[in-house]
């Protein structure tokens, strides 16, 4: 039996970039989405016709080579110019234009708020096709590494440490110096002024670091990439790192809203869940999110925004630091709102002068009123509750009613808590560990929110390609009504469409 024989190298053919690409291919509705956008309105800067010298790109060669790189797990310039040359689908998506890898790369550097907007328009187009349910969404973060080493990051005790070492070596070779020029035959020690010279020069870098890190007001400082920060990725490990906050929508698990931040996500909650209803253009919605973000502060601003939180509430101690049992803790007592009371397990009534008091920590400030009761200190059971002379004493948040509100929420809906991670949990580990976006190309916060953008724009893309498939997608981009459309190119390229597929059709018909 023979082999399987191949077409010889030598044979010629008559074919066009276009027979080469099916008509499901992904590339035709990243081409179509494109030519659809009018850039210059979302941001992009836009290359004009120049009248002499040599002609520039167009922007949407670039936009066309990073949304298919990063599809298919290309975000390295060098790599795109490669399979500019040796891709089938890249020429065909470039029109066999081979540009350089300088200027792809300056394209995806100089347009970071433009590509945070595309991502929003797509979010846009997601709603109008009808793959966004705008009723419930999960909101998370994950820690993508910066372009930044630890040992490149510092603070105020590990400057000190570095100062001290260098004081000490110092110290030494002087003393060596003193100790040799007191022998009589002292033997040469080499090289032992310039070792002290480096250590001058290491001192002023250090105490010109120490200077930076003081007038920044921030606890660390990182020399690479001054945006990124050391973040607790997991448990006690920490990198140095951004944080990628994500809004997820429940019906096909799309991403509505993202941006990116160097801070843990604490603080974090308003501003992402504003975000997804402003992108969606909703008034209101359910937001599912870890208790990692609870905070009342931020539950209270998703309140004023009349977003529904359900934050999972953080575990209650067993005990604190005034000696109270579990049966004492805070959540036994009973506020009454009506009259601005609470109602200890004993039966006891405390209350409060209403004068406000401010709290300030270094995460977080706010105001609280304290609640007592003289009954304490003959209550019998004094010495399960506090340890304190005067009894116990009662701390209410300005937030607390957004927090109850929180916390019940969160007590009664369990199954609807539990979908949270079947929503948004997948998204990261698709994007980390399938497509290996576990870190970031690019230096700046405002430069890494445009990749994390662009990143959560092609999981877009490919997930819905996946609901619809691309010939469907394409027809809805078609039929889609907005005001970033670029009329002028869209129209021809819907009418050549259209001639090519008529010219198919007629050739077909002489042909039977």
């Amino acid at each position: 039996m023979q082999h399987i024989s191949g077409i010889s190298r030598n044979q010629m053919r008559i074919s066009s970039l276009e027979d080469t690409i099916a008509h499901d291919n992904q590339v035709r509705f990243i081409d179509a989405f494109v030519m659809f956008i009018d850039l210059s309105k979302l941001g992009f800067s836009v290359q004009t016709i120049k009248r002499e010298g040599r002609p520039s790109y167009n922007t949407t060669l670039f936009l066309k080579a990073y949304l298919y790189g990063y599809i298919n797990g290309i975000r390295s310039s060098r790599k795109l110019e490669r399979e500019s040359f040796r891709n089938i689908e890249m020429q065909w998506l470039l029109e066999d234009i081979r540009p350089n890898y300088h200027s792809i790369s300056d394209f995806r550097k100089n347009n970071s708020l433009a590509l945070k907007n595309l991502f929003k328009l797509y979010v846009v187009f997601l709603k109008d096709a009808d793959l966004i349910g705008c009723e419930t969404i999960a909101i998370d973060g994950t820690k993508s590494r910066a372009h930044n080493s630890r040992k490149a990051n510092f603070n105020q005790k590990k400057i000190d440490k570095h100062l001290e070492y260098i004081e000490a070596k110092t110290q030494e070779y002087l003393d060596a110096l003193e100790e040799n020029d007191a022998k009589e035959n002292a033997p040469k020690i080499k090289n032992i002024q310039q070792k002290i010279e480096r250590l001058k020069q290491n001192k002023l870098r250090y105490d010109l670091l120490e200077e930076k890190l003081k007038a920044s007001g921030e606890p660390q400082i990182s020399t690479t990439d001054s945006d990124a920060r050391a973040l607790l990725v997991q448990g006690q490990v920490v990198e140095i790192s951004f944080n990628v906050q994500a809004a997820v929508d429940a019906k096909h698990n799309l991403v509505v809203a993202t941006h990116t931040i160097n801070k843990n996500d604490r603080s974090a909650l308003s501003a992402i869940a504003l975000e997804a209803k402003e992108n969606l253009g909703i008034e209101t919605y359910t937001a599912l999110v870890d208790k990692g973000y609870h905070n009342g502060k931020q539950i209270e601003i998703c309140k004023q925004g009349s977003i529904t939180t359900i934050v999972a509430q953080p575990g209650q101690g067993k005990s604190n630091e005034n000696g109270t049992q579990p049966a004492y803790l805070v959540a036994r007592f009973q506020y009454n709102k009506s009259n601005d009371t609470y109602t200890c397990p004993e039966g006891q009534t405390l209350q409060t002068t209403g004068r406000w008091h401010k709290k300030t920590t270094d995460k977080d400030s706010y105001n609280f009123k304290k609640y007592r009761t003289s009954k304490c200190r003959e209550c019998p059971v004094k010495h399960l509750c506090t340890s304190r002379a005067a009894g116990r004493e009662i701390d209410r948040s300005q937030y607390a009613d957004a927090v109850e509100e929180n916390n019940k929420r969160y007590q009664e809906n369990p199954q609807l808590y539990r979908k949270r991670q079947e929503i948004n949990e997948h998204i990261f580990g698709t994007i980390k560990r399938q497509w290996g976006y576990n870190h970031t190309n690019l230096t700046g916060l405002d430069k890494v929110n445009g990749e994390h953008s662009l990143i959560m724009l092609v999981y877009n893309i490919k997930r819905s390609i996946n609901i619809l498939g691309v010939p469907e997608l394409i027809a809805k981009l078609q039929k889609w009504n907005s005001p970033y459309k670029e009329k002028v190119l869209f129209l021809l390229k819907t009418s050549y469409l259209k001639l090519n597929t008529a010219t198919v059709f007629y050739s077909e018909k002489l042909t039977a």
